[in-house]
């Protein structure tokens, strides 16, 4: 058997051990591995590379993805799918593992409806796809946040300052739930929720009032402002120009956050956007294990005829959940475990 492998959006740590294990997996099957350069573009411009199990030696531990990624867009023209199915064989492919979030699978999902034996591997940092409990590459990055915050909190007590973290998450504030829980931030803030700035402020003057001479606040880059502080659904981004998936580029919440609190409740405060930190370097033990795992995973459900399926985390299992199913909501935070952190704020 001649399988393809893709990785496909943004990159994050865990994506090099997925393929790894894919390879490593696929020869015991007695089974060929073609990389697809640069995500979904590869199939459209067949940019094929052979993998083999010396090519992957060595890389488990080593960020970002060594077949490349990008954000294309298989249905962007209606014609795109077509030829990427065509491509599919032109190559002699009999099987695709996709891994990549929400927007690489969807279009994974709507291939297969078309034809394409596709299997699908979760990955995203934001921790927001359906179907299974984490994703390969959040702890990575909700690691790296922590530690960030560690350091903030020194010099914020230094300088008698109130601190905004700005972290990543779109649509989903897991990574903020997580790193602000474990960094002891003050206040979180999320896009599930609209942020109050006076409820915010009120934390902060009452935190103050305490003796306490600093604060941290950890915010998703996805949040948005209460409809009385001007939000109304608007998102905060710094250009309004959009990727193929129609995304626009965010940041700039805490900047606007920063200035707003220092006005309210004269304290001096800064803010700090940790952005493509949380996605490089090496991917943290729990994520090579659960990469790992997921690959393995994923290379038996190509053997088995599994297609239309992607490998997902439920409890301490690895199981098959259709595409269609992972890709049809997002998976936002709990509000249980946020309830947890609203316990520390203030």
């Amino acid at each position: 058997m001649k399988i393809g492998v893709l990785t496909g959006g943004g990159d994050c740590p865990g994506l090099n051990a997925v393929i790894r294990a894919v390879v490593r997996k696929a020869d015991a099957y007695d089974s060929r591995v073609v990389g697809v350069r640069n995500g979904w573009k590869g199939l459209l411009e067949l940019a094929p590379m052979d993998l083999d199990i010396k090519m992957v030696s060595g890389i488990l531990h080593i960020g970002g993805t060594i077949i490349g990624t990008s954000r294309t867009n298989p249905f962007k023209d209606p014609a795109d799918a077509d030829r990427i199915l065509k491509n599919f064989r032109l190559l002699g492919l009999d099987a695709l593992v996709a891994i990549g979030g929400e927007d690489t699978l969807g279009a994974a999902s709507r291939l297969y409806e078309k034809g394409l034996p596709v299997v699908g591997v979760p990955k995203t940092i934001d921790n927001d796809l359906s179907g299974t409990d984490f994703t390969f590459g959040f702890d990575t990055a909700v690691s790296i946040a922590t530690d960030a915050i560690d350091r903030i909190h020194t010099t914020a007590e230094s300088h008698n300052r109130v601190m905004i973290v700005e972290v990543m998450g779109r649509h989903a504030g897991w990574i903020a739930t997580f790193a602000g829980i474990a960094g002891g931030a003050d206040v979180i803030l999320i896009p599930e929720m609209p942020i109050d700035l006076d409820e915010v402020c009120d934390l902060i003057l009452r935190r103050h009032s305490r003796g306490k001479s600093f604060s941290i606040v950890v915010v998703a880059e996805g949040a948005q402002f209460a409809e009385k502080h001007g939000g109304s659904g608007r998102l905060i981004v710094q250009e309004t120009k959009t990727d193929e998936f129609g995304h626009v580029r965010l940041g700039g919440i805490s900047q606007l956050l920063a200035e707003e609190i220092e006005k309210r409740t004269q304290f001096e405060t800064r803010y700090v956007v940790l952005g493509h930190i949380q996605r490089g370097g090496s991917p943290t033990a729990h994520d090579r294990v659960l990469a790992t795992r997921f690959g393995v995973f994923a290379t038996e459900m190509v053997h088995r005829g599994e297609f239309g399926k992607m490998a997902a985390l439920q409890g301490s299992q690895i199981v098959a959940v259709p595409l269609a199913e992972a890709t049809a909501r997002i998976k936002t935070v709990d509000m249980d475990l946020y309830s947890i952190a609203e316990e520390f704020f203030g």
